[in-house]
């Protein structure tokens, strides 16, 4: 990474308090309970994993942590701005890469970052110097000026989390960074990721892949039917042991081989 870019990160604001606070979140869409009475202390500094099977309830408590979801009860605090208490001293301290939510996809790159900066109240000099480092250290320049509904996949990851890195938040959330990724991509996004941790920022992941948390993650929770089974430091977490085998542990095998031997036998005639 170029000095001028890392420069462009650094002195993110430090917190003595938990970066993100999470107290009795509830969520409920009809008879499915999504998110069931989740608490989670965040710290400040740390490469935070949530990870779970699909249908955990990780993308729908990652909603709620950032705003973009109400919860039926409980509450999140950012910093020690509660969320919807305070929502704009909250989401200044905040930058979000969410999966599959719609950006403004008709603009260039560089539009969207300018756009984006703006937005957030930022001066125009701070963001086009900012848009153009991060541009570049993502491997975006070329693509620039190219509207972002013509990117690939991981383009769109990358002007993603440059958007989310903008105005220097204290945390940023990610709800599966690197799916869909190719391994240059996601070598890129490691590095950004771990300058922006260099700096002071805070970062939580959300994934069903536990290669990924188990190489990123300093702490970890591992999600199922939306409860918190077990979270905290990962050495703690994993006991010694692999983070795949804490998740089957909490979590539940599956079927095992032998029962998918026995139930598909039809696939060796």
């Amino acid at each position: 990474m170029s000095t001028a870019a890392a420069d462009s990160l650094e002195h993110v604001p430090a917190s003595a308090e938990p970066a993100v606070t999470v107290r009795g979140l509830h969520k409920r869409y009809g008879r499915t309970l999504a998110v069931d009475g989740v608490d989670l202390e965040i710290p400040a500094g740390s490469f935070y994993g949530v990870i779970g099977p699909n249908g955990a309830g990780k993308t729908t408590l990652l909603r709620m942590v950032t705003g973009l979801l109400r919860p039926d009860r409980g509450s999140v605090a950012i910093t020690g701005a509660d969320v919807w208490e305070d929502p704009a001293a909250a989401k200044a301290r905040i930058g979000v890469l969410p999966d599959g939510l719609a950006t403004f996809d008709r603009l260039t790159g560089r539009d969207l970052l300018v756009f984006n900066g703006l937005l957030r109240r930022l001066p125009r000099a701070t963001v086009v110097e900012r848009a153009e480092q991060l541009l570049e250290v993502l491997g975006l320049a070329d693509a620039a000026d190219v509207r972002v509904e013509d990117y690939s996949h991981g383009m769109g990851k990358k002007i993603g989390l440059a958007a989310a890195l903008l105005h220097r938040p204290q945390v940023l959330v990610l709800d599966e960074p690197f799916e869909g990724v190719d391994p240059l991509s996601s070598r890129v996004l490691r590095s950004v990721l771990d300058e922006y941790r260099r700096a002071g920022g805070t970062v939580v992941l959300s994934s069903h892949v536990v290669e990924v948390v188990e190489r990123l993650c300093d702490h970890v929770a591992i999600l199922a039917g939306g409860r918190v089974r077990t979270d905290g430091p990962s050495e703690q977490v994993l006991s010694g042991g692999s983070l795949e085998e804490a998740f089957v542990h909490h979590v539940g095998a599956g079927a095992h081989e032998s029962e998918v031997r026995e139930r598909l036998t039809w696939l060796a005639t």
